[in-house]
């Protein structure tokens, strides 16, 4: 059942990305199948490390591992689609880094679903937490959330 909080606007993102739905989105029902909007999220907050920062998800020693992600839906989404992905950081702390993302329909105010993916920031050969590289500090501090925005 769709939660019964107010629903997700563009004014509390700072920054928007596109996702495009493939065929197998879809389930029976003949909508995106719940799961997939998590791996929506978990791929709009990879690439804004990547795109934002310095880090080598193959590489780097110091990567983000997944300690919680969930999902609000509001409204159905239905291949074909192109989503307008708004992210922001929710809380940045030492260590983890919570970064929200709300999943727009190209023109609409309000999101379909929104989400989060709460990170832990960990040495990839102890995995041992570890605090959050500079560069993805900087770039979650630039999406940090407007102030009163509805």
């Amino acid at each position: 059942m769709p939660s019964r909080e107010p629903p997700e606007t563009r004014l509390r993102y700072r920054r928007f990305t596109t996702v495009t739905t493939r065929w197998m989105d879809n389930d029976l029902f003949g909508h995106v199948n719940n799961v997939v909007y998590h791996a929506y999220i978990d791929t709009v907050v990879c690439n804004f490390y990547m795109d934002r920062s310095d880090i080598d998800i193959t590489g780097s020693l110091v990567i983000p591992v997944a300690a919680e992600t969930h999902c609000s839906f509001k409204q159905s989404i239905k291949h074909p689609a192109v989503i307008e992905a708004g992210i922001r950081a929710d809380h940045i702390g030492n260590r983890s880094l919570r970064m929200g993302v709300g999943l727009f329909l190209t023109g609409e105010q309000e999101a379909r679903a929104a989400g989060y993916i709460h990170h832990v920031f960990v040495d990839r050969v102890t995995n041992q937490p570890v605090p959050i590289p500079a560069t993805i500090r900087r770039a979650a501090q630039a999406v940090a959330p407007v102030a009163n925005a509805k």
